[in-house]
């Protein structure tokens, strides 16, 4: 390593340490690389220019950040509540199944596991703790079951992803279909055992003209997912203009389906989306500049030289992959990890063979599971707060269902159709 990326990574980490702002990090790093490097420090804002105005996908992040905003604000996390409580009756357990088929419903409109927890989650939670649930088991699942956001269509890392590593956003989003499915079944396989175990309270008996009134009052709220896929695989819209729409028709239902939404919860949801929009900017741009840093010292062509020294075993690269990214996740913020290591990987990944969008589909899928890991998981947090349930609890509670999450990992790494065959059969690929 040259003398400037030493002193790069020696700052990078210094303000990590002192738990200083990732972004700030970042552009610290870069300036002081460019310094005495000798080049000109405009760079840093070309590239951070470059990375918006030639990335027309990377419009797609802010407006579904302003929908999750407006669907948590709005009473349309109350409509799938109910719609996901009527579809579980009398199941053992019910809350806890509810409480994943609420995520994944809400995973198809919003792709942030940050606005499923703090919103959705804060609804489940209180029904499972009014209902005999330990509030540590309610957290927790809460916290598990609201990685599906950015798995299953549309994903915010996903499309940050398509940006990152050129592949198309259509199959990224195709992909992580299955994976989420999966991902939920194992969770309510999980839920089941547990609720035997503990004898948790069955579901209430839903009549069939309950079940079909919650329906009706649901449907508005049901067809977000509907109009956003239908229209991206139909080529009626691309993934950006998705994110139009459904910013759009979230304020619309909010407002006449709903009439949950007025011109204080509006300003209170651009206010909050400026924050979250911004504090997302400036980690992408400035990883942008951390970028060229990377290709300049050739640090992805040395680590796949590296990598392949040891072992050409695309198997073995995966599986160091994923054990990299678990431990990064249980320190290191999310978005830090796809925006500094991911890039890295990309090449080295592409090199060896292995699909992008499986290789996609399955880092998102592991950085997910990093929020739901002691000691620094976001999601851990958020449902503690939102709770007043004490960290301690919830951790002890978590661990099971991150061995779930981890068998999981493992089917989707080493199948990889188990990501590429929905996109396969509908011709994404």
């Amino acid at each position: 390593m040259s003398l400037a990326l030493i002193v790069c990574l020696a700052i990078f980490v210094l303000i990590f340490i002192l738990r200083m702002p990732i972004a700030l990090g970042m552009i610290s790093a870069a300036t002081a690389y460019l310094l005495i490097k000798g080049a000109d420090l405009s760079l840093v804002t070309n590239q951070i220019i470059n990375t918006y105005y030639t990335n027309y996908v990377i419009i797609a992040v802010p407006l579904f950040i302003f929908t999750a905003n407006v669907m948590n604000t709005g009473k349309v996390t109350d409509m799938i509540y109910s719609f996901a409580h009527a579809l579980c009756g009398r199941m053992r357990g019910a809350l806890g199944h509810v409480n994943i088929l609420g995520s994944l419903i809400f995973a198809g409109m919003t792709g942030s596991a940050i606005a499923d927890a703090a919103g959705l989650g804060k609804i489940e939670i209180e029904a499972m703790t009014d209902a005999g649930y330990e509030p540590a088991f309610a957290c927790s699942l809460t916290s598990s079951s609201a990685t599906l956001g950015p798995t299953f269509p549309p994903s915010i890392p996903l499309v940050i992803y398509a940006m990152l590593s050129g592949t198309s956003v259509g199959a990224l989003f195709l992909g992580g279909m299955i994976p989420a499915i999966v991902l939920s079944i194992a969770l309510m396989i999980y839920v089941a055992i547990i609720a035997k175990k503990r004898n948790y309270p069955r579901g209430e008996k839903i009549q069939i003209r309950t079940f079909l009134a919650s329906t009706f009052k649901s449907l508005p709220a049901l067809l977000t997912p509907v109009i956003l896929l239908v229209g991206i695989y139909t080529g009626v819209m691309t993934p950006t203009e998705a994110g139009a729409v459904a910013g759009f028709y979230a304020v619309l239902i909010s407002v006449i389906a709903y009439h949950g939404f007025g011109p204080k919860d509006f300003f209170k949801v651009v206010i909050d989306s400026i924050k979250d929009i911004g504090a997302t900017s400036i980690m992408i741009g400035a990883a942008a500049i951390i970028s060229y840093i990377v290709a300049r010292e050739q640090v992805a062509s040395n680590l796949g030289a590296w990598i392949i020294s040891i072992s050409e075993s695309k198997y073995f690269f995966l599986f160091l992959t994923n054990v990299v990214i678990l431990v990064l996740g249980m320190f290191i913020d999310t978005s830090t990890i796809q925006l500094i290591f991911i890039p890295i990987l990309i090449p080295v990944a592409k090199a060896m063979g292995i699909d992008l969008i499986h290789f996609g589909v399955v880092v998102t899928f592991n950085m997910m599971i990093g929020l739901c890991t002691p000691p620094f998981g976001m999601l851990l947090f958020i449902t503690s707060g939102i709770s007043g349930t004490p960290l301690k609890d919830i951790i002890r509670e978590i661990m099971p269902q991150l061995v779930v999450m981890l068998i999981v990992l493992i089917i989707l790494t080493y199948l990889p159709q188990t990501v590429l065959f929905i996109p396969k059969l509908l011709g994404m690929m």
